[in-house]
């Protein structure tokens, strides 16, 4: 016969565990009916608080803040420890009397220096916000008012130095006597009169008028006269010999410029040379027969640099075939003939001694050093050349 086996619990285990069952129970009926209590005595604040937010989220928040500001005195002629403070009257209240006023965030600086007012900063918004224009200042470009002068320097170019004025080539040349002959007569520290306005810088010689001035440069005489840089007298213009005038946008007419080189007989007393050259000159060798380097050109003699005025010497017995200036850039020229297929020439001379058909002996003083034609300093270009033919000098020089 078989027996089931119960296990009973000790006294005191049962009720133990149904204690602690029930407290849990007790505990969580106690927040319930806590939270039932809560929220049908606040349900009301609950919809409030909600709706609120739900408003404040769809609008911007407007806070603003209230009070009076002390006004200030005006400041005297230099003030050294800022404004002095005055006292506000008094309001029938006691207090200082303030007119309130609403002014943006960006309007702060300027209200706060303004005397008795109060000022409700409110946040910016869209609307207060406006497009400024931005201002850039450019300064026009000045007409000058008078006749300058230009130092030419190292590398300068007639065109250069006019695109530089905002003139043409031709203002500048022909306010500069000689470079108007030849536009390469440039050196440095050269001084070049420079024009305000394009046109004729004319001097007046005995004989001029006005009238005959507009003719010869194709202008109106108005223009003459108008012009400001001539100081002239609209009612009565006068003008008087050495007198400089400007024609504005005046053209000096062209006039062809020739020279003449020696056709005549040989001369019954001229020397012939020997075929053995001498020096012609004193100086330093700055550039050689042939190729430039630096510009790629070709050299056709050899330059000897020294000074203005540095005498310059035949270099062989002959006769001169010419003697005078050129517009290939040589400037001034002189070319011996030496009587046996050799030709020299001696170039950008300042002063020449001789002229053409004269008979010259090997180391007779022709000329003096300069710096005519296209120069850049004082230097003789010194040529040989044999039956035309352009020779390197220093083959025939000891």
């Amino acid at each position: 016969m078989s027996k089931s086996l119960r296990f009973r619990l000790r006294q005191g285990e049962k009720n133990a565990d149904h204690s602690s069952d029930q407290r849990w129970q007790a505990t969580i009926d106690g927040w319930t009916q806590c939270i039932q209590k809560m929220f049908s005595r606040y349900a009301t604040h609950l919809v409030m608080i909600v709706a609120a937010a739900l408003i404040f989220s769809t609008s911007r928040l407007d806070l603003s803040i209230e009070y009076a500001l002390p006004r200030y005195a005006t400041p005297t002629a230099a003030p050294s420890l800022g404004f002095r403070g005055v006292q506000e009257p008094a309001s029938g209240r006691g207090g200082p009397r303030t007119t309130p006023v609403e002014v943006t965030a960006l309007d702060k600086q300027a209200t706060t220096r303004q005397p008795g007012v109060t000022v409700n900063f409110r946040a910016l918004k869209t609307s207060d916000l406006s497009q400024s224009p931005v201002v850039h200042t450019t300064i026009p470009e000045r007409l000058r008012r008078e006749v300058i002068t230009y130092v030419v320097q190292p590398g300068d170019t007639v065109l250069e130095i006019a695109s530089k004025f905002g003139l043409s080539a031709e203002t500048v040349t022909w306010a500069n006597g000689d470079l108007e002959k030849n536009p390469d007569l440039l050196r440095p520290a050269q001084e070049l009169v420079i024009l305000p306005i394009n046109g004729v810088y004319h001097t007046v010689v005995k004989g001029d008028t006005l009238l005959k001035m507009a003719k010869t440069y194709k202008v109106d005489l108005e223009d003459i006269i108008a012009c400001e840089y001539n100081d002239l007298d609209p009612d009565d213009p006068q003008i008087a010999p050495g007198q400089k005038l400007i024609v504005p946008d005046g053209a000096k007419p062209y006039i062809p410029r020739t020279v003449t080189a020696y056709k005549g007989p040989i001369p019954t007393d001229a020397k012939q040379g020997t075929g053995i050259f001498a020096w012609p000159t004193s100086g330093r060798i700055t550039d050689r027969f042939g190729v430039r380097t630096y510009n790629g050109r070709w050299h056709t003699g050899l330059d000897i640099s020294g000074y203005n005025g540095a005498p310059v010497y035949a270099a062989d017995s002959g006769f001169v075939t010419y003697a005078g200036w050129t517009d290939g850039g040589y400037g001034k020229l002189v070319a011996v003939d030496h009587g046996n297929g050799f030709v020299t020439y001696y170039a950008h001379l300042s002063v020449s001694y001789v002229s053409a058909g004269q008979s010259v002996g090997k180391g007779t003083l022709i000329a003096t050093m300069g710096t005519t034609g296209n120069s850049t300093g004082p230097h003789l270009h010194f040529e040989v050349r044999s039956k035309g033919v352009q020779k390197n000098p220093e083959m025939y020089l000891p």
